[in-house]
């Protein structure tokens, strides 16, 4: 009897070590006779470099090399989407934090001591910084050759000048959120004859080999990189980070290199959330029904391109949410700025106009006289409905039927008795005076994999051999397990298919074909396809080899294979996405979405601006569930990161400059922040996918913050039209 298959919820493997503190995170990597990496950064966030002098920290006891742009073997650039990043930066430098030059030494205190003896002479400008400026304004300085706009996108559905009997309109702000992971970034690079190996914590080995050998001025195949324990990662190990960086040094050196940020370094060392300004307009009949849709839309990049191309085009196409909506004009742009570079977090290009549309269903509620949830009961998206692009949603979308859910579930009790349970109450600021309770929802739609023509696939290796009399296979895949859970469904995968109980990871490395990024919630769907396709190989190769197409018993099987071997790789494709029409932005672009819903029950103190969250419900479709405790889990865990933007969240930039790099001023929920919650998982198959399965991990950061806001608005009657919402905007406003 095989246990622990899809379906069941067996223990993550690397569970108790992590729970031990045994486990082995990049940082704990170590080899004698290893130096030390260090960065030199800007501390302007726009000047011209005029000099770099070095030599002072080259006399320094320890340091072996100093390396600047100059150095870099290969091309000073690289990036995700344009390559557009130098490596170090060679005339000028665009943010606060852009790397200009690398340390190797003895200690990693000689190193930081030598980052203070290189003279760096700089000509300071003055930044750009206002993202909607930046993007109606041509003749301000270009940042980049090529101007300062990333990306706009138009998207036009029906008649984008129609009309309607209630309209609501509505201007919303983001701030720049960070993805927190507690794992600082790390990595090391040993030489190994005219190539490098490389150890990191990333979430696509495979983007990061191709543009770390470009770099180096190497082929691929002599730079080998293979994954090791990763804190966390959020979209925020999408970019390169130490991965060039601490290969140079080890090449330069012939020694192994260790680089490994600090938490405040590593606030500049990553990309970070998108802040964005958004216009909304929403026109509606007076019974409820959506007639049309307008919005304009500024994602603000930072220094360098990163995903911002991804995030407007997510963006522009989720822009109107869940809801059947016959005309529309939505407009984005992406564009550069001397702010902190922003990426990938989790949620891509969809938290930000989830949280102004969610806004604006709450404020045409209001308008009409309706309760918010049956508002978006009424306009709910359901299967056969039509997408602002003119896709054709082909597989369920039970957007009604959770939003109903939630609303059915139980409500906490009211009750002023317990003081410690108010906000505020741990302090005796309060005794119930001034506390008033609200319930809001939140609701959002979020495409899976990677859109817009661009073919998403990932490669499995599997292998099936007799180890000890019993048949074992064994999974070799590049996918990154940033602890989203992906080693279990491997292994649960493999064990449904092959019919064994015993199912070892190789380790994750780029001696296989790509796995793509860990991100857009797409590695069940597509590395999972990948691990069925292979394992289904493995195992038609042995029923030939035993005469029978009948399933085989574990005994079978090790008669069958005897000291044979048996070794398959197969790819998974998923179905084609296209780009968008340039002018009007039809197109199937995604190949999946994910829909959640929220609600949120909150208690606010308006005198003092106090919130806290009571309880977080959710209901979200996830298809199948392969572990049905990760994904609750996941649910859980996104559900926090969105209450941590609604409420606390953000990198404060002032003047292009981050204000609060450390977690003792850049605040993230605790266990003691987090509500109870009920989490109503369905599961409605999507008949495209393997087994069924619909991307887990974004949908619920994206949902919960504007049930919260909504929740406090609702509370308060205050417009709170920017998110995170800090007790002053709450006290001023009242």
């Amino acid at each position: 009897m095989i246990t622990g298959g899809i379906g069941e919820s067996p223990l993550r493997p690397d569970g108790p070590l992590k729970v031990r503190g045994q486990y082995a995170y990049s940082s704990d990597l170590w080899l004698e006779n290893m130096l030390w990496g260090a960065t030199l950064r800007s501390p302007h966030p726009s000047a011209r470099i005029l000099s770099i002098d070095a030599s002072a920290a080259l006399a320094m006891p320890g340091v072996h090399t100093v390396l600047t742009y100059k150095d870099v073997p290969g091309e000073n650039v690289y990036g995700l989407k344009f390559q557009d990043t130098p490596v170090l930066a060679e005339e000028v430098v665009r943010y606060q934090g852009e790397p200009v030059a690398l340390v190797a030494a003895e200690h990693p205190e000689t190193a930081r001591q030598a980052l203070k003896a290189i003279r760096v002479e700089y000509e300071v400008f003055q930044p750009l910084l206002d993202a909607e400026l930046v993007a109606h304004s041509p003749d301000l300085p270009k940042l980049h050759p090529g101007g300062n706009l990333v990306r706009y996108q138009r998207i036009v559905k029906g008649d984008p000048d129609a009309t309607a009997d209630v309209v609501v309109t509505g201007v919303y702000e983001i701030g720049m959120q960070d993805q927190a992971f507690l794992g600082p970034e790390s990595g090391l690079a040993v030489p190994e004859g005219d190539g490098v190996h490389l150890f990191l914590a990333t979430q696509w080995l495979h983007v990061d080999q191709k543009q770390t050998a470009k770099a180096l001025g190497l082929p691929v195949e002599k730079v080998k990189l293979t994954m090791s324990g990763v804190g966390g990662a959020f979209g925020g190990r999408e970019d390169l980070s130490i991965q060039v960086h601490a290969c140079m040094l080890a090449l330069r050196t012939q020694r192994p290199v260790k680089m490994a940020y600090n938490r405040q370094e590593s606030f500049f060392g990553h990309v970070h959330r998108h802040p964005a300004k958004m216009y909304y307009e929403h026109g509606a009949t007076s019974e409820g029904d959506l007639v049309y849709v307008r919005a304009k839309l500024y994602f603000d990049g930072g220094a360098y391109a990163s995903k911002t191309p991804v995030v407007v085009g997510n963006g522009t196409t989720l822009g109107v949410g869940p809801y059947n909506v016959p005309n529309a004009k939505i407009e984005g742009w992406g564009v550069y700025t001397n702010n902190p570079p922003c990426g990938a977090m989790r949620g891509l290009g969809a938290v930000q106009p989830t949280y102004a549309y969610e806004s604006q269903m709450d404020k045409l509620a209001a308008a009409l006289g309706m309760d918010p949830a049956d508002l978006r009961i009424r306009n709910a998206m359901s299967e056969g409905s039509t997408t602002v692009t003119g896709q054709v949603i082909d597989f369920p979308a039970p957007v009604a039927e959770l939003v109903q859910r939630v609303k059915d579930m139980p409500l906490p009790e009211t009750s002023t008795e317990d003081i410690l349970q108010l906000p505020g109450g741990a302090s005796n600021t309060t005794h119930g005076e001034g506390v008033v309770r609200g319930i809001g929802y939140g609701v959002t739609i979020k495409n899976i994999s990677y859109a817009e023509g661009l073919d998403d696939y990932s490669t499995a290796r599997v292998r099936l051999e007799v180890i000890d009399g019993e048949p074992v296979a064994t999974v070799h895949t590049a996918a990154a397990e940033v602890g989203q859970g992906l080693i279990t469904v491997q292994q649960q995968i493999a064990r449904s298919e092959l019919g064994v109980q015993r199912v070892i990871l190789h380790p994750t490395d780029t001696d296989v074909g790509d796995a793509g990024s860990s991100s857009a919630s797409r590695q069940t769907y597509i590395t999972g396809g990948a691990v069925r396709n292979a394992c289904r190989a493995v195992r038609a190769k042995l029923q030939e080899m035993a005469g029978t197409s009948e399933e085989l018993t574990s005994d079978e099987m090790a008669a069958a294979l005897g000291s044979a071997a048996i070794e398959e790789t197969r790819e998974y494709h998923h179905r084609k996405t296209y780009p968008l029409d340039p002018q009007t932005g039809q197109g199937n672009a995604h190949v999946q979405y994910g829909f959640s819903a929220h609600r949120a029950v909150v208690d606010v103190d308006t005198e003092l601006g106090l919130v806290k969250v009571v309880q977080l419900d959710c209901a979200q479709d996830v298809g199948k569930a392969i572990n049905p405790d990760a994904v609750v889990g996941q649910i859980h865990g996104g559900s926090a990161q969105g209450l941590g933007l609604a409420v606390m969240e953000e990198i404060q930039v002032t003047d292009g400059k981050i204000r609060n790099p450390s977690f003792t001023d850049y605040l993230i929920p605790t266990i003691l922040d987090m509500p109870p919650m009920n989490v109503d998982v369905l599961e409605r198959p999507d008949p495209h996918a393997p087994y069924g399965v619909r991307g887990v991990g974004e949908p619920p950061t994206i949902s919960a913050t504007p049930a919260i806001a909504n929740a406090i608005r609702a509370a308060t009657g205050l417009e709170l039209p920017r998110v995170p919402i800090r007790p002053e905007h709450i006290v001023e406003e009242h």
